[in-house]
């Protein structure tokens, strides 16, 4: 397994880059993981166990508090890191950007 790579946020604080592997397990401990795209994009296909929480209505969503472990996911990663931006702008301290749905792997 990778290990988490920091990437820039707006606050000062690292969004972590996971692997797939690095995800899975996330999960497996708790983290919530979260497909940013629109709700039909979901519905075609999604990581099990996914919940569906749209790009523009990350920063109203309560994910379990703000020190709760997130995971995001969307088509190819554009969103899911304007997501994990969103996040750590507004205070939540373990944002993990998966990136991509393919990076989860099989």
């Amino acid at each position: 397994m990778a290990s988490p790579e920091p990437a820039a946020a707006t606050d000062g604080a690292a969004v972590q880059h996971v692997d797939g592997a690095a995800a899975h397990k996330l999960v497996q401990d708790g983290a919530v993981l979260v497909d940013v795209r629109n709700p039909d994009e979901y519905a075609t296909k999604h990581i099990d166990g996914a919940i569906n929480v749209p790009i523009d209505q990350v920063a109203s969503h309560d994910f379990g508090g703000k020190d709760k472990s997130v995971v995001l996911y969307c088509a190819q990663g554009h969103r899911s890191a304007k997501a994990a931006d969103v996040l750590k702008t507004s205070g939540y301290t373990h944002v993990y950007l998966l990136g991509a749905m393919s990076a989860w792997g099989p």
